[in-house]
């Protein structure tokens, strides 16, 4: 059993760090120009210096939704993380970790949002680049995803013994 919880437990430190690096990193589409490679995240647009990332009118509301999920999923993830060491010291013996269980869902409620909306309105391409794929930024939040899917599901049927 102790090796269960240590286990979702550095899992869980891994999906939190993960999180902060897939949003605050630059990197979530990747395309070529002239001058180098291209690189997009959720705030900047770098190339050799990094800019303010060109969004139309139309994608500006788009694009908030998901700075604002990923920012949303890094505090319940963060906040699910601290529940579970108290829940882990206070809890009493054969209860379950169901707050930790349902803040972690939201978590993965957020990412699946977040990641969901940046697909469908920002993967098509990137400002003044040829050649656009997804960059690690983007693999990490959908490893994320996953990752707090699991955890939450464990979180739910898991029993401090």
């Amino acid at each position: 059993m102790l090796v269960l919880l240590a286990g979702i437990f550095v899992v869980h430190i891994a999906t939190v760090i993960m999180l902060f690096v897939s949003t605050i990193s630059n990197v979530w589409m990747v395309g070529s120009s002239n001058f180098g490679t291209i690189s997009t995240g959720l705030w900047l647009l770098c190339n050799n210096t990094c800019s303010q990332l060109p969004v139309s009118s139309k994608d500006e509301a788009s694009l908030k939704a998901v700075q604002a999920f990923m920012i949303l999923s890094i505090i319940f993830s963060v906040v699910a993380l601290v529940l579970f060491i108290i829940q882990l010291f206070t809890l009493e013996k054969g209860k379950r970790f169901y707050v930790t269980g349902a803040v972690m869902l939201v978590c993965w409620m957020c990412i699946l949002i977040a990641v969901s909306i940046y697909t469908a309105r920002f993967t098509s391409a990137v400002a003044y680049s040829t050649n656009p794929h997804h960059g690690y930024c983007f693999i990490l939040a959908w490893i994320c995803f996953c990752f707090s899917f699991i955890i939450g599901i464990l979180y739910l049927v898991l029993r401090k013994k």
